[in-house]
């Protein structure tokens, strides 16, 4: 069985109060870290961005809102429309505000890849790998 799944797709970039503009999400999944989703945007072939999501949290906030920190979700419905809203905030502005997007997923998409990560390692099944880690925060020291 594969132990990797992708999945590349549109999604609606938002920053500030501009418009939404489309850009690519790379949605990539690794059995090797059963717990995390990760997902790079581009656009005209630069990378804009690289976040890895806890994918449990990503699950939830496609039934409602999740996250305190630096990552947050939530359903939104667009009419017939659903999409995931995810807000990434980062460093500090000069204002004191926080530079901030927000991304806008078809839920349809994303529960559909979900389901692509479940079928690789199923809810609740993942493992942790004790000894890899601790060798990974030995090895750099």
């Amino acid at each position: 069985m594969n132990s990797l799944v992708h999945k590349t797709m549109v999604v609606q970039l938002q920053t500030g109060d501009a418009d939404r503009f489309p850009v690519l999400a790379h949605l990539s999944y690794d059995a090797a870290d059963p717990f995390a989703l990760t997902v790079v945007f581009s656009h005209d072939g630069r990378v804009l961005a690289r976040w890895t999501l806890d994918r449990e949290m990503v699950a939830d906030g496609l039934a409602g809102p999740v996250g305190v920190g630096d990552v947050r979700m939530r359903p939104e419905s667009r009419g017939v429309w659903e999409e995931l809203r995810i807000e990434f905030l980062g460093d500090a502005r000069p204002d004191g505000d926080r530079h901030r997007a927000v991304v806008f997923v078809w839920a349809a998409a994303v529960a559909a890849f979900l389901r692509e990560t479940y079928a690789v390692v199923r809810p609740g099944e993942e493992e942790v790998r004790v000894d890899d880690f601790l060798a990974g925060l030995t090895a750099e020291g």
